[in-house]
């Protein structure tokens, strides 16, 4: 463990500046060519064999130990999210009306570095480690489509570990929870259609921005009124627009 503390702490620089040219070029889900550009580079440097163009823009590594046993796969995700950074740092965002505002930039740095120090330590390995880089996590579900081009396959993978940062938790801890952690989401849009009239005259048209209003509120009671209080269930409404 001392030995991997180490190993760890003297490449410290060289994953800052990984994340920091991460940071600087978000790419969104099944766009991140540069992105798996940028990972195959850095796969190439360490001499760690990968296959590219899964799922449209995920990487794959293989990690070979010299023993024989069990294959774990350990995941990234790569995508941004279409949101504009205000961060007042050099190494923000460089691609208008992108960020990597969800962490994914540190997600892919500390699975490169995990991959370096497993490389290296290869000879001590007894099976072998997939570094999967998927795409569109945050958006049509790159992870489903690496599994069905068979990304768990070809050296059948025994386990699956990722990880994810939290703001929450001090750096240096781990937090961990048996059974689920985090959900899958899904997108929905609603269109209301009413009908214009004068705001004096409100009984001779349909007021839709009303109805959205009873619509916004009603929506929180299928959590409140018809999810099991034990569970966990959320809906967000990100966004609203009416009237012009």
């Amino acid at each position: 463990m001392n030995n991997i503390l180490e190993k760890s702490n003297s490449i410290k620089d060289w994953l800052i500046n990984i994340r920091r040219e991460f940071h600087m070029y978000p790419e969104l889900g099944m766009e991140e060519f540069k992105t798996s550009q940028k990972i195959c580079d850095l796969l190439d440097e360490m001499g760690i064999e990968y296959e590219r163009g899964i799922a449209n823009t995920g990487v794959v590594g293989i990690i070979k130990g010299k023993k024989e046993g069990k294959t774990v796969a350990l995941r990234a995700d790569m995508d941004a999210l279409p949101i504009d950074e205000r961060n007042d740092v050099y190494y923000k965002s460089k691609i208008k009306g992108k960020m990597h505002a969800c962490g994914h930039d540190a997600h892919m740095t500390i699975l490169m570095g995990t991959a370096k120090i497993l490389n290296d330590m290869r000879d001590e390995l007894k099976g072998k480690v997939k570094l999967i880089f998927q795409p569109a996590e945050e958006t049509v579900g790159g992870a489903k489509k690496m599994i069905e081009e068979g990304v768990l396959e070809n050296f059948k993978v025994d386990a699956v570990f990722g990880l994810h940062v939290a703001p929450e938790i001090p750096v240096g801890k781990i937090g961990i929870k048996y059974d689920k952690m985090n959900a899958s989401s899904d997108t929905l849009e609603i269109n209301i259609f009413g009908e214009s009239t004068h705001g004096a005259y409100p009984h001779s048209g349909i007021d839709s921005i009303m109805i959205a209003s009873q619509v916004i509120n009603a929506l929180q009671t299928i959590v409140s009124r018809n999810v099991n209080p034990i569970d966990s269930a959320v809906i967000s409404l990100g966004t609203i627009q009416g009237g012009n």
